[in-house]
């Protein structure tokens, strides 16, 4: 697989209409013009020394106290077919991972390791850099990787943004094996659910004295929940970045000082239309439409009571 591989990348610079394309030749084209790598570059992802490590951890603490529950039930889910679950922060660098002990030594060799720098400027295309640079769920397979080294893995990934509509870092599952191609829509769905779980408690986290309202979406398939943050006087005080691009808020407009239109009355409506989309898109089923909107099945529950939605219906 590898012979060859320097080749094809340096053909997209001949062929400009496949990096319209592809997202992966565009990602191959920035390589080359923008990031000057070389696709037989052999050194490994460069490190961060332990105290960069630790800075770069702190800058994510409110993450990554968000995201643990949530990295151990994805590593539940897609450890056994030997894959690794890393947490990073807006420049690529895992702080904090999940693997199989018997794997750790594979993946260390790969550097699909904490303090390991995954930007798509130092790394090339990869699931991690190429996730961060183009803000959307992502799957990278081994030969769609730059550099001709990276081409055994496969990696999965979904952005994370914070409580002001801001990059804060991606979501990745990584593996070493073959034969995880026709799996692709299913584990993007799992890693996007978990990316969404993790934002909304960061975000619930982020204004713990606020109602937090879940305002009706376009699509499921984005890794950030529509979700606002509504004080007692019913102004909006925080939104996550699908919130922000739905109703087009800026930090400006919302400094300003903004009402939800009709106040408690359509608060509720609106998140009245998000919780039933939920249900009807999961059959009904509580839990899974409850990790559709980045909540506990306990929080779900409390919304069905208030919100009257319970009450003769079956759920699952």
């Amino acid at each position: 697989m590898a012979e060859g591989h320097a080749d094809r990348v340096l053909s997209v610079l001949s062929n400009g209409a496949a990096a319209a394309l592809s997202p992966i030749a565009a990602s191959w084209r920035r390589c080359l013009t923008q990031h000057h790598l070389d696709p037989e570059n052999r050194k490994p992802p460069e490190t961060l020394t332990g105290a960069e490590l630790r800075e770069a951890q702190e800058r994510m603490g409110p993450f990554l106290a968000a995201a643990r529950d949530n990295l151990d039930s994805l590593f539940q889910a897609v450890g056994e077919s030997g894959c690794c679950v890393l947490l990073t922060d807006a420049q690529g660098v895992p702080v904090d991972r999940r693997g199989v002990a018997g794997d750790d030594p594979v993946f260390r060799r790969w550097g699909l390791w904490e303090g390991a720098v995954w930007s798509e400027a130092r790394e090339g295309t990869n699931g991690i850099g190429t996730c961060i640079a183009e803000q959307r769920v992502l799957t990278v397979h081994r030969d769609q990787h730059f550099h001709t080294r990276n081409i055994g893995l496969s990696c999965t990934v979904a952005p994370l943004f914070d409580a002001t509509g801001g990059l804060a870092g991606a979501l990745d599952v990584s593996s070493c094996r073959p034969g995880l191609e026709g799996l692709t829509s299913l584990v993007e769905r799992i890693v996007t659910d978990a990316a969404r779980r993790i934002e909304a408690r960061a975000f619930r986290d982020a204004f713990p004295d606020a109602r937090i309202v879940l305002l009706p979406e376009q699509t499921l398939e984005r890794a950030s929940a529509p979700m606002l943050a509504v004080d007692g006087d019913d102004l909006i005080i925080g939104a996550t970045r699908a919130a922000r691009q739905a109703l087009k808020l800026t930090d400006a407009v919302l400094r300003g000082g903004v009402t939800f239109p009709d106040r408690a009355a359509s608060l509720d409506e609106a998140e009245r239309a998000a919780v039933r989309r939920a249900l009807s898109q999961t059959g009904g089923n509580v839990s899974a439409a409850a990790a559709l909107l980045g909540l506990s099945r306990a929080t779900m529950n409390r919304k069905l009571k208030r919100l009257d939605l319970a009450r003769g219906r079956e759920f699952i």
